[in-house]
């Protein structure tokens, strides 16, 4: 038995989605079509492809390895369905993931440039949380990611070969307060300050972050509002209805009535970087283009 393109389809879905439930959804299958399609592509490797906890799924050495040819294969595949569609030979695509609060003030921006300087490059966007984009890295579908890094600044994943990073910018984590509000006249804020806020947080699961309420805060964060998306949540912060942290260079972006104050305790300084990421081995000249529009290297 030979792998089939829908069980290879499955295994990239899985890497990048990070469980079983995630790939289903992501692919319009019922979650044990997905358990189906990994036991027959198992039993056509020989090996155990993915390994399951309570954390997720993740790819065993075997499964990585057969990813890796299966991105190749499906690449070529969705080329070609593009060339028997008829589609314009000339349009490079590149793919490109931003974590969540950094596309407002780079995208606009970067693209707009490349409109001008490359009309041939058609860029494909999509966000989500650096973990996310970073599995989307590996599994494949995505050629370029910016995303976000914290001290001590590790690496974003265990995995070999390393992602290839380039530091895009550095600043430091803000907190947005409506204006005027409770919090507006102070300048600065301390942790006290934030202990019992009312806090506006993206939904937290195994495999993703809290993202939202200052990082270490002590206790049991009040978190009033979930949201994903960030104008959703600095429109939240403007109607008073609680407050978030924000990374400074989201400033530009902001709504009338928000204030960016700094949280000022000795030691709750919160450095980002903004970090562009992308596969190892050679580069495209497309998405060498787009690094260079992102201000990343040429």
């Amino acid at each position: 038995m030979e792998p089939t393109i829908t069980g290879l389809r499955v295994l990239r879905a899985i890497a990048e989605r990070g469980t079983f439930t995630a790939a289903a959804a992501a692919l319009g299958y019922t979650q044990p079509a997905v358990s189906r399609q990994v036991a027959a592509l198992e039993r056509a490797a020989g090996a155990a492809l993915i390994e399951r906890s309570a954390a997720g799924a993740r790819l065993t050495p075997a499964g990585q390895t057969l990813l890796r040819h299966a991105r190749v294969a499906l690449d070529a595949i969705a080329a070609a369905g593009r060339e028997l569609s008829g589609a314009e030979a000339t349009i490079e695509p590149v793919r490109l993931g931003v974590y969540l609060s950094a596309g407002a003030a780079l995208l606009p921006r970067a693209l707009s440039t490349l409109r001008r300087r490359h009309p041939h490059i058609e860029v494909i966007t999509r966000d989500g949380t650096t973990p996310a984009l970073v599995r989307a890295l590996r599994a494949g579908t995505l050629d370029l990611a910016v995303i976000s890094s914290r001290p001590p600044h590790h690496p974003p994943d265990t995995e070999l070969p390393r992602l290839r990073l380039q530091t895009l910018d550095e600043g430091a984590l803000r907190v947005a307060v409506a204006d005027p509000g409770p919090f507006s006249g102070l300048g600065a804020l301390t942790v006290a300050d934030l202990t019992d806020a009312d806090w506006i947080a993206g939904p937290a699961t195994a495999t993703e972050p809290l993202l939202g309420v200052w990082p270490g805060l002590p206790g049991h964060p009040r978190v009033r509002h979930h949201a994903r998306d960030w104008l959703t949540k600095l429109h939240l912060v403007q109607a008073g209805c609680g407050i978030t942290t924000v990374p400074e260079a989201l400033a530009p972006a902001l709504p009338p009535g928000i204030l960016l104050l700094p949280v000022e305790d000795a030691g709750s300084v919160e450095q980002r970087r903004t970090v562009l990421a992308e596969p190892p081995g050679p580069r495209p000249a497309a998405v060498a283009a787009v690094a260079r529009a992102l201000g990343g290297p040429a």
